[in-house]
């Protein structure tokens, strides 16, 4: 089961740009708008992760941080502190209140993914598989190496982590768009048909001749990582 991030955020258009790019790549998320509300979500839901705002209503991120850590079951709960203070000693502060990490508004939502999946990696040592797979396609995570039946498949790096994002979401239709802002990023300007070339290369790849195309073209919808190998539809 994917971890469960608690989104504590008083601006309804930011929680949700969080919650909308959290779910995409799949975790579960709960929201809070105000400190009193982060306190009881968090002991009623134990979060793996926080996203927290300094600025909030009734108890600011700060004393929320303090209180967390301060309880047992919060003592290693991963804190991202999320504001638009930028200063060097508000950063320290926040830091020294025991958060994790601090990202500054505004904010790449790219960049702030990155974040999270790099402090749950650090909280949870182990946790994440080491490998991914679909029908006899296994990616392994740690050596950086494909293989389908047994067979060494050599990708460009984009066509890795494009085939890895398939494989975290098996059977899942993606849109163009959307698999350009998860594997390319929000804030890089690519043709959404550059998605095309990518896809064609990641099928030559991994399609030997005689085998399943495991990669779905769903006409007007996008592409999905198929394990029944379905081809186009």
């Amino acid at each position: 089961m994917k971890p469960l991030v608690l989104v504590v955020e008083d601006e309804a258009p930011i929680a949700t740009l969080l919650k909308y790019n959290l779910e995409r790549d799949g975790y579960r998320v709960v929201d809070a708008r105000d400190g009193e509300e982060a306190l009881i979500l968090a002991s009623e839901h134990k979060p793996d992760l926080v996203i927290l705002d300094w600025m909030l209503p009734l108890l600011s991120g700060i004393e929320v941080c303090r209180r967390l850590r301060r309880q047992n079951t919060g003592a290693a709960l991963p804190i991202i502190m999320l504001t638009a203070r930028g200063e060097e000693a508000d950063k320290v502060r926040g830091l020294n209140a025991g958060a994790d990490d601090y990202v500054t508004k505004p904010f790449s939502p790219s960049e702030l993914m990155a974040r999270v999946r790099a402090v749950l990696r650090r909280s949870r040592p182990g946790s994440e598989a080491e490998q991914l797979s679909c029908d006899d396609l296994v990616m392994d995570l740690v050596a950086h190496r494909v293989k389908r039946a047994n067979r060494d498949i050599h990708l460009g790096p984009t066509e890795f982590r494009l085939l890895r994002y398939f494989l975290e979401h098996p059977g899942r239709v993606f849109s163009r768009e959307q698999l350009l802002d998860a594997v390319w990023g929000a804030d890089v300007y690519v043709e959404p048909r550059t998605v095309d070339v990518h896809i064609r290369r990641l099928r030559k790849a991994i399609n030997n001749d005689g085998e399943r195309d495991l990669i779905r073209t769903v006409r007007s919808a996008g592409y999905s990582l198929d394990p029944h190998g379905l081809g186009s539809a």
